[in-house]
């Protein structure tokens, strides 16, 4: 499947079982355990494969599960499955495009 229409089924996906679209993130596998991170079916579903730490996957969904946050990720465009958040070492995209500071000027007397 093209990854255009991996994404596209994604989001259509998301909204129509209601799950809330993630912020686009990339992210950096960060269990503390020092084991592979489980990638699953869906959340608390099988596992699918794992995941080392330090391998970069890019958010494309998330849902909460009793309280938890699940993000359903990718990698290298390909669609992977669901890991648990907290797993997870994420920076948001839109951090690198901050506009400067804002001075407002006083108005004139």
């Amino acid at each position: 499947m093209h990854w255009k229409s991996i994404i596209a089924t994604t989001v259509l996906t998301v909204f129509a079982s209601g799950m809330v679209p993630a912020f686009a993130a990339e992210c950096v596998v960060a269990d503390p355990t020092g084991t592979p991170l489980n990638v699953r079916a869906e959340p608390n579903g099988p596992i699918l494969s794992t995941l080392d730490n330090g391998s970069s996957v890019d958010v494309i969904a998330e849902t909460r599960v009793s309280g938890k946050r699940w993000v359903q990720v990718a990698a290298d465009g390909e669609m992977l499955g669901w890991i648990f958040a907290n797993f997870l070492d994420c920076a948001r995209r839109d951090e690198d495009l901050k506009s400067a500071p804002m001075h407002p000027r006083t108005a004139p007397q």
